[in-house]
C-alpha cells in the first residue's frame, strides 16, 4: 500500500478521528482558559487524573456517562485549585501550572496503587462501543470516518460547536474574552474579572479532564501509567495553532492526529522496514512544530494573556 491509497482509505480517517478526539476536547478547555487570560499548563496532569477518576468510577460499579461526570468533577476540582491561585492571588501561571500537572499525576498514581496494591496488569471496563449513524455511515469515505465513532467522539465535535456559538453569539462570550483582551474594560461594566476567569479555568479544566477520560473510557479499556503520554502538552501548542478559535484548533487537532496516524501506517510499509521506527515516532511532533510555526506568525494572542488583574490599578 502506498502513500496516496493510505490516505484516500476510510480506515485511516477513521484511526485520525479517534486520535483526534481526546485531544480536541483538551483543546477546547485550554482554549476556555486563555481566552479568558490565564494559561493553563495543568494539563497534563488534569487529564492523567480525568483518565483514571473516570475508569475507576466506572470499574467501581457507576455507569459509562457516570464515569464521564467523574472525570470531569475531578478536573474541576484541580481547575479550582489553579484558578483560585492564579487568579485572586495572582500567582505566577507557568508555577501553578506545572505544580498542578505534579500535583494531579502524583495524586493519580497514589490513589491507584492505593485502590490495587495487588495488581500487576491493568483491570479492564467495559467501554463505549462505536454506535453507527443511519444513512451517514454509509456515505463513502467520510462514513465510516465521521459515523462510526464512540459517542464521546460525537461529543467531541458537538462542544466544538457549542463552545464557538458561546463565545461569539452569547453576552457571556463575549464577557468572558474581554476579560482576556481587556479586563479593566470588563470590570467598568460592573462585571467580576475574578468570577469570569476562575469560571473559565475551572470549566476548562474539566474539558481536559473528559479529553484523559476519554483515552481509558473510549480509546482503550483500562488505565496505565504514561497513557497520556504528552498529548496536553501538543493541546497547548494547538491553542495557538487555532488561532486561540475552536473551529481552526478542531482542524489541528485532526492534523496531528493525521500525522499519528499516518506514521503508523507507513511503519507497515516496505520504506518503514528501511528506516528507523524512531524517525516515524518523531515524524507527527516534527510535522506539527513545522505547521504551528507557519500558523502561529498571524496569530493573535490574547492582550491579557497571562497578566494579573487586580481591580482599581491600571
Amino acid at each position: 500500500m502506498d502513500l496516496f491509497d493510505i490516505l484516500l482509505s476510510a480506515s485511516f480517517w477513521t484511526a485520525a478521528i479517534r486520535i483526534a478526539s481526546p485531544l480536541i476536547f483538551a483543546t477546547l478547555g485550554e482554549l476556555i482558559c486563555e481566552r479568558a487570560g490565564v494559561l493553563n499548563l495543568g494539563i497534563e496532569g488534569i487529564m492523567v487524573a480525568g483518565a483514571f477518576a473516570g475508569w475507576m468510577a466506572v470499574y467501581s460499579g457507576m455507569g459509562l456517562w457516570g464515569g464521564v461526570a467523574v472525570a470531569m468533577l475531578a478536573g474541576m476540582m484541580f481547575g479550582l485549585i489553579h484558578s483560585t491561585l492564579t487568579v485572586p492571588f495572582g500567582l505566577s501561571q507557568h508555577v501553578v501550572g506545572l505544580g498542578i500537572t505534579l500535583l494531579a499525576t502524583s495524586l493519580t498514581y497514589y490513589a491507584y496503587r492505593l485502590a490495587l496494591p495487588e495488581v500487576t496488569s491493568p483491570p479492564k471496563i467495559t467501554a463505549f462501543k462505536p454506535y453507527e449513524i443511519p444513512v451517514l455511515s454509509d456515505l463513502p469515505l467520510i462514513g465510516q470516518a465521521l459515523f462510526s465513532q464512540t459517542p464521546l467522539t460525537y461529543l467531541a465535535f458537538v462542544l466544538v460547536g457549542l463552545v464557538s456559538v458561546v463565545l461569539y453569539r452569547t453576552p457571556l462570550g463575549l464577557a468572558l474574552r474581554a476579560a482576556g483582551e481587556n479586563p479593566s474594560a470588563v470590570a467598568a461594566q460592573g462585571l467580576s474579572v475574578t468570577g469570569l476567569r476562575m469560571g473559565a479555568v475551572i470549566f476548562g479544566s474539566g474539558f481536559m479532564a473528559v479529553g484523559g477520560a476519554f483515552l481509558t473510557m473510549s480509546a482503550f479499556d483500562s488505565f496505565f501509567f504514561e497513557m497520556v503520554n504528552g498529548r496536553g502538552w501538543i493541546c497547548i501548542a494547538l491553542v495557538v495553532f487555532g488561532a486561540w478559535k475552536p473551529g481552526k484548533a478542531l482542524l489541528g487537532a485532526i492534523l496531528f492526529a493525521a500525522f499519528d496516524a499516518l506514521q503508523i501506517r507507513i511503519q507497515q510499509t516496505p520504506l518503514g522496514a528501511n528506516i528507523p521506527y524512531q524517525v516515524f515516532l518523531m515524524m507527527p511532533y516534527l510535522l506539527s512544530i513545522l505547521a504551528l510555526i507557519a500558523m502561529s506568525r498571524r496569530a493573535e494572542v490574547p492582550a491579557a494573556l497571562m497578566v494579573p488583574f487586580n481591580k482599581g490599578e491600571r
